[in-house]
């Protein structure tokens, strides 16, 4: 078994070709039918909004570095030492945008990083002037499903059949939105 990773500070960055290894990484790691390489690559090269989540590394033995603010601009390439938290991609429609993947990595699970990506991301879906954000889950991840439910969406249908399951089995999608305004931002009520 693996140790829990905790970081305390962490940055969205875009994922770029030079990070699909480490996203893949942690695809195959979280699921058993993961994406692959190509539908990271097409989705960066398709304009969808591509993030991922990283704890910054801290100078070996300078604790004052590692509570230092990490500059605010983006690198192409993870830095020695960082790690690679979570990801998530969405494709942004008329007045929508759509989740396609978010994932954590296992390690990293259960410390409230996703609940913080989709905080990012509705964040950037208003300012995208999106009225509504969709997703789809899996009907037996019990845990996303509290997840998104925590954070507002609502189950509005199913798609029978949508995920590949063991075997030559399908599972179905639960189908979920979220209206997006000021009342279920973390930050409406603050002005």
């Amino acid at each position: 078994m693996s140790a829990v990773l905790q970081p305390r500070e962490a940055r969205l960055e875009p994922i770029t070709i030079e990070r699909i290894p480490a996203v893949c990484a942690i695809e195959r790691s979280a699921y058993t039918h993961p994406w692959t390489p190509a539908n990271f690559s097409d989705s960066i090269i398709a304009g969808y909004h591509c993030q991922c989540l990283v704890a910054p590394a801290a100078a070996s033995g300078d604790a004052v570095a590692a509570r230092r603010p990490r500059a605010l601009w983006s690198r192409l390439a993870p830095q020695p030492g960082e790690t690679l938290i979570g990801y998530f991609v969405a494709m942004k429609g008329v007045d929508e945008v759509h989740l396609l993947n978010i994932t954590v990595a296992p390690a990293c699970q259960g410390q409230g990083w996703a609940p913080l990506m989709l905080e990012a991301l509705s964040g950037w879906s208003r300012g995208q002037n999106a009225q509504w954000l969709w997703l789809e889950v899996r009907a037996s991840n019990l845990r996303a499903l509290a997840i998104y439910e925590r954070h507002g969406f609502r189950r509005v249908g199913v798609r029978k059949g949508y995920y590949p399951a063991e075997g030559h089995a399908r599972e179905d999608a639960v189908v979920m939105s979220l209206r997006l305004n000021e009342s279920n931002s973390a930050w409406g009520g603050l002005k």
